[in-house]
């Protein structure tokens, strides 16, 4: 039985190391949970956001995000955050390099593509990352999934996960290794993954004794 840590975009730019960004209340603190279920799991597995300097859904103040857009790939608007080569775009401090991981995913690096979720390009989701295929490959049968931030990509790669299942894997989240925007989109978010069937638990202990595993 194979076992998967997907962590989320658990990078800097959401994080309060990088407040000009997208910072998420306590971003930085999910690092020794999202270590703690990676030492039960076979792989490890990093996706990012990988953003253009150019992207058409930038704009110059917090106050003008989260205002609909026209492209059919990227809906709102967000200030600027995760661009390749900026402190924003490194891991948080305590995760591994990325080359020490089994699989990468960069998603969002065409300037008119803003994904959420792990597993495709483009919002239509024809456009495979390789996630699912390496998923499949690998014969995945328990993923568990932490990150940043709860309401958006963590949200959007399980639910991706759980309606694209090509394995019969069974996926989890690691509360304890996710933080959140707001409560109210957070608290829809969690309702919206148990409903897709997700288990949702508090921590990676929690994790553990779901998966008959010692924690490490």
């Amino acid at each position: 039985m194979t076992r998967i840590s997907i962590e989320v975009d658990a990078q800097r730019a959401f994080s309060p190391l990088c407040p000009q960004e997208l910072p998420v209340a306590e971003g930085d603190l999910i690092v020794p949970e999202l270590n703690a279920q990676a030492a039960l799991a076979d792989y490890r597995v990093l996706t990012r956001d990988a953003h253009s300097a150019q992207a058409v859904w930038v704009v110059d103040s917090p106050d003008q995000m989260l205002q609909p857009l026209a492209y059919p790939h990227a809906d709102l608007t967000w200030v600027r955050h995760a661009e390749v080569g900026t402190e924003g775009f490194l891991p948080l401090p305590g995760l591994p390099e990325p080359e020490d991981y089994d699989f990468l995913v960069h998603k969002g690096l065409d300037r008119h593509l803003h994904p959420y979720g792990a597993c495709f390009h483009d919002g239509h989701e024809r456009v495979s990352t390789g996630l699912l295929e390496w998923l499949e490959v690998r014969q995945a049968r328990q993923i568990v999934v932490g990150g940043l931030a709860t309401d958006y990509c963590v949200k959007d790669t399980v639910l991706q996960l759980c309606r694209h299942n090509r394995g019969g894997w069974q996926v989890y989240v690691n509360l304890a290794a996710c933080r959140g925007i707001a409560a109210e989109t957070v608290a829809a978010a969690e309702t919206a993954m148990r409903a897709a069937g997700a288990v949702l638990l508090v921590n990676a202990a929690a994790v553990a004794e779901a998966w008959g595993r010692d924690q490490v």
